[in-house]
């Protein structure tokens, strides 16, 4: 009997959740209200649609040879995939089983007894960390930080690669303390294969809009460029690999 799980949707040539050209499966359900988030539409898991392993493993197979000849693989994002582990793990076994590489998109945010047996399967770890002071890190997300460094530090002691990601907000994330401290807080892993600064943008205020929720960064504007090599400056002098 297949295992079966919530989704929002899925990219079939995603480009920016990983190395190479990606099958990106967007799960249902999420436990942060980050106040940027692009994707509030994943935040209810009662929402979404029902799906087997099996219907998304037969749809990944049609998009293999673009996966082989690129490096690429398949990313399971959100949401939070890490809400529904058992789905997730099953994805990514099925996946190595056909030598497809796996990339789990996480907050973070969740039990390590949740995580494990989802780690196990799982090639790379795509790790939002949203902020490292704890009081920016609960105005933007709604949640503690604490379980998000929790998972960083397990990632390293198991030596799992991992991609750590920072969006870049004016007036929120952008305080070079707060830059300081997680660059300090990530250059002491050696399983960090490199750290992506994510320019604010407001590309998911539509959706927040046609949910009737309010969008509390309306006025807040992108992030500049020179914000951004700034932020970039940071990071590298504490020995990171920066991309943007």
């Amino acid at each position: 009997m297949t295992t079966t799980g919530k989704i929002h949707s899925v990219e079939t040539c995603g480009t920016v959740d990983g190395p190479g050209i990606r099958f990106v499966i967007f799960t249902q359900g999420c436990p942060l209200r980050c106040l940027y988030c692009h994707n509030p539409d994943c935040r209810n898991i009662t929402d979404g649609k029902p799906v087997t392993v099996d219907e998304l493993i037969e749809e990944i197979q049609k998009y293999r040879s673009y996966m082989r000849f690129s490096g690429g693989g398949v990313t399971v994002t959100g949401g939070e995939p890490l809400m529904q582990p058992e789905f997730v793990r099953e994805i990514f076994r099925r996946c190595h089983e056909l030598g497809i590489h796996t990339a789990l998109d996480t907050s973070g945010y969740t039990t390590l007894e949740a995580a494990k047996p989802v780690l196990d399967y799982a090639d790379l770890v795509l790790l939002d960390i949203k902020s490292f002071n704890p009081e920016t890190y609960f105005k933007v997300t709604h949640v503690a930080i604490q379980p998000t460094l929790d998972f960083a530090k397990y990632l390293n002691e198991i030596h799992k690669p991992a991609w750590i990601r920072f969006v870049l907000v004016p007036h929120l994330t952008d305080d070079p303390e707060n830059m300081r401290g997680l660059a300090e807080f990530v250059a002491q892993f050696t399983n960090v294969e490199r750290l992506e600064v994510l320019p604010f943008h407001k590309m998911g205020e539509y959706k927040w809009e046609q949910l009737g929720y309010e969008y509390q960064l309306k006025d807040t504007p992108p992030a500049s460029s020179e914000l951004v090599e700034s932020a970039i400056a940071i990071f590298q002098s504490y020995g990171l690999k920066v991309a943007v």
